[in-house]
């Protein structure tokens, strides 16, 4: 019998993946959005995109072109706008950002401190060199390794050395953006002008961030495919994790979740309460786990998409998008306040609905 690879000694055999959405089969807010041109996230759950200053523009999707038994679906950047004339400060990373209480079994930045795997498969439209970054965000200290692409898909395993440095940059132990993983895919030269980072960890000096890399906005042919991103404690990739669907949507779900008028429901119900006033209610709205830190909300934007019910089932619409108000720490329920124009009885049940429209939705938002 043939011992698997393993970095069992020193990581969880499941659970060692510290990506969530590794497999990029989550993506709550959207399947695909098109004219990319500002940071934010807009598809897959925890992959975030950082552009600046680029005139490039792209299309976002996830797509069902996964490799063979690591994943169905992946995340894939289609340049539609070229930028052949790079200005010093562009960039564009799509990035995974971690909470620093997620990290401890690292033990950056003190005597014992380990080393980290990173490994994903890429593909892309033709031979690229790009950079997969650590950037300590706690310590303002980052390394990154360049590696290439082919038009298959292939396997890309990356391992960083320790950081103990002076003992002095260790990890926060909290629930704040601690890490970042950023694959550069374009950058002017304020991240280029330099030497590239690859050796040790280093004190953040801008220029050596993504010296090297090639460009994605270099034609509107190009494309770029990303999924089975792996994190893990130790100086041996191991095989990607698969992990259960139910798990995944709910480690995402502590940084963002979306309710949808459920099945075409013109009238979904998304939270009963009471009337608190004649012109002003308050809902609650139960998170599905805890999440990492009081949300703000988002909406269609348009207060006629949201009504309350009240008094035997008179409907009255709202005259402003619900807005949300937490109780204490505001991560394990919700108070939305709907407020209309008049015609409400205080102390009534009420239920916020959408006001026959399948567009409404409410969302809530506590990423890093």
């Amino acid at each position: 019998m043939t011992r698997a690879r393993t970095n069992a000694n020193i990581s969880p055999a499941i659970g060692r993946n510290l990506i969530i959405n590794g497999a990029m089969n989550v993506a709550q807010r959207s399947s695909s959005v098109a004219g990319i041109a500002s940071s934010g996230y807009y598809t897959c759950d925890r992959w975030q995109i950082g552009t600046a200053s680029s005139a490039g523009r792209f299309t976002m999707t996830q797509t069902a072109d996964g490799p063979n038994g690591i994943s169905a679906n992946c995340i894939k950047l289609d340049c539609t706008t070229a930028d052949t004339s790079i200005a010093a400060g562009e960039a564009l990373t799509i990035q995974h950002r971690f909470e620093g209480q997620n990290l401890q079994r690292i033990g950056k930045g003190v005597t014992g401190a380990k080393q980290v795997t990173v490994s994903f498969y890429i593909k892309a439209n033709a031979a690229f060199t790009f950079g997969c970054e650590l950037l300590d965000v706690d310590n303002s200290r980052q390394i990154t390794k360049l590696f290439d692409t082919t038009t298959d898909w292939n396997r890309i395993e990356l391992t960083f050395p320790t950081d103990v440095d002076d003992g002095s940059s260790p990890f926060d132990d909290d629930n704040a953006q601690s890490l970042r993983l950023s694959f550069w895919l374009h950058a002017g030269a304020t991240y280029t002008g330099g030497t590239l980072n690859t050796a040790a960890f280093a004190n953040n000096t801008s220029a050596n961030r993504a010296a090297g890399i090639g460009s994605f906005f270099s034609n509107t042919a190009n494309n770029f495919f990303i999924t089975g991103v792996q994190m893990e404690v130790g100086p041996v990739a191991t095989e990607f994790e698969q992990e259960d669907i139910g798990v995944t949507l709910a480690k995402c779900q502590r940084y963002y979740y979306k309710l949808n008028s459920i099945g075409n429901n013109e009238y979904h119900l998304f939270g009963a309460g009471q009337n608190r006033s004649t012109v002003a209610t308050n809902t609650m709205v139960h998170a599905p786990v805890t999440m990492r830190d009081s949300p703000s909300l988002g909406t269609t934007g348009t207060a006629a998409n949201y009504a309350v019910l009240h008094n035997g089932g008179t409907v009255t619409a709202c005259s402003a998008v619900p807005t949300i108000a937490t109780d204490g720490d505001g991560v394990l329920q919700h108070s939305l306040v709907g407020h209309v124009g008049s015609g409400l009885t205080a102390g009534d049940a009420v239920f916020l609905i959408a006001n026959d429209t399948t567009a409404a939705y409410l969302d809530f938002d506590a990423e890093l």
